[in-house]
Formats: C-alpha cells, structure tokens, sequence
C-alpha cells in the first residue's frame, strides 16, 4: 500500500496601515483597469463581468509572459476579496482584506496562499513584490483619500 505525499502549500501575509477610508481602497481595487496605475507587477489587466464572486479577469505581467486567467471569489465589498489563478496543477490564491484601525485609516493584507508542485518558490516569486505594490497602493490612495 502506498501513501500519497500532501500536495505542497506555502502560505504568506504582507500588510500596511493606509491613512484612508475603506471605501478609497476598494475603489482602486475594484476598478481593475486601473490595477496598472498603483501595481508595476501589471502591465495590463481586464475584468469581465461585475467585481463580484465568480467573475473572471485576465492579468499581463510587465515581463510579456502567458496571459494570466483568473477567477475572483469570496467578494465581500468594502472587506475583502480573493482571487485565484490555476495553472500547471498549481492553484495561488491571494486574499485582499481591508480592516479598519481604532485610530483611524485601515490595515490592508494582502495573504497568499500556494498549492502545488513547486508552491514555495511560486509564492515566493508571486508575493516578493507585494511590499511594493502596498506602498504604491498607499501612495495613491492617500493622495486623494476620500
């Protein structure tokens, strides 16, 4: 008899305090299109359908690579939503939550979580530019944070 080996999960959380109102970064977030504007890790990126669970949207990394298809679920507005991309028996999921602060401002985290062949150097390599594009995220919606 043999046993199957668990598939590979890799898990990881990067956050950042946003001296703005929840409703400024769901805006951004929602508005696909624009993802481009506050994250240098898209070239491109087109949402079909409404932002809502079960609709899907299309990714072009700034490298020129494979399309990437992907689904969005969990969409909970104005809180948080996931999305999900499946490719080569591997599936990455990221949670994007907003939380308010008792001082004011909210928390956002962005929690990417891998399964699959490889799912340690893959989250790794889909998550090392999330600082970045958090800061970024900052940057813009403190600039108009109404």
């Amino acid at each position: 008899m043999s046993a199957c080996a668990p598939a590979a999960r890799w898990t990881h959380e990067t956050s950042a305090d946003i001296a703005t109102a929840a409703a400024r970064v769901w805006q951004l977030w929602s508005d696909v299109a624009s993802w481009p504007r506050w994250n240098a890790g898209v070239a491109r990126a087109a949402l079909h359908g409404a932002f809502a669970s079960g609709s899907t949207f299309e990714m072009q990394l700034p490298d020129g690579g494979p399309l990437l298809q992907s689904r969005l679920l969990d969409v909970q507005p104005g809180e948080r939503f996931t999305d999900e991309t499946a490719f080569e028996g591997v599936v990455v999921r990221v949670t994007h939550a907003i939380a308010p602060l008792a001082a004011g401002g909210v928390r956002v985290t962005y929690r990417t979580e891998v399964e699959g062949p490889g799912a340690v150097d893959i989250g790794a390599g889909v998550s090392s530019d999330f600082p970045a594009v958090l800061q970024s995220l900052k940057a813009v919606a403190e600039a108009n944070p109404n």
